[in-house]
């Protein structure tokens, strides 16, 4: 095995999540644009993919803490190690941090109690209960806190996301190294 590459574990991890986060944005970016009745369950499936990234990331945190990730290219500088260590820790932060206060903010959703939460529509997920129960006005007050954090953990994630990818074309496409081919599924 080169040992350059990710394992298979994490690139099927990777890319899964990173698939999964391109639609929940896209949904984001649509849901303002469609029909009345079109909108709850578009938000619906948001939600729902939210909370596989929140167990995707997990388990793919679990990975990286058992299996070493191979070491960046020797002929990196270390300004472009430090930065790549950075965006990756604040991408685990974001994959935490949004569907975790997008789930904070739904559970103190002032509608939350007659619109039920669904995973895919398989089967009810729970809201967070210390949550559901506190005062209507407490409630409003973290619906509007997690909400703001979790649009500013989304600007994030568009950050993060360009100078990952900004970074890997670099190194790939200007530098030489076979960046791309590090989290790409090996040929057998």
């Amino acid at each position: 095995m080169d040992n350059a590459r990710y394992r298979g574990p994490a690139v099927v991890l990777h890319w899964l999540i990173a698939a999964l986060i391109i639609v929940n944005v896209v949904l984001a970016w649509t849901w303002d644009r469609l029909p009345d009745a079109a909108v709850r369950p578009v938000i619906d499936v948001h939600k729902s993919i939210g909370i596989t990234v929140l167990g995707l990331a997990l388990m793919r945190l679990l990975w990286r803490a058992s299996h070493y990730p191979p070491a960046l290219p020797a002929a990196y500088h270390g300004w472009e190690k430090f930065l790549s260590h950075a965006v990756h820790g604040l991408l685990y932060l974001v994959m935490f941090g949004l569907p975790l206060s997008g789930w904070i903010m739904d559970s103190a959703w002032k509608n939350a109690a007659t619109h039920p939460m669904a995973w895919f529509g398989l089967f009810e997920w729970p809201r967070l209960a210390p949550i559901v129960h506190l005062d209507p006005a407490v409630k409003e007050r973290i619906h509007h806190l997690f909400g703001a954090a979790h649009s500013l953990s989304a600007d994030a994630l568009y950050a993060l996301v360009f100078l990952h990818v900004g970074g890997a074309l670099k190194h790939q496409f200007l530098d030489g190294e076979s960046e791309l081919q590090r989290m790409w599924f090996a040929r057998r």
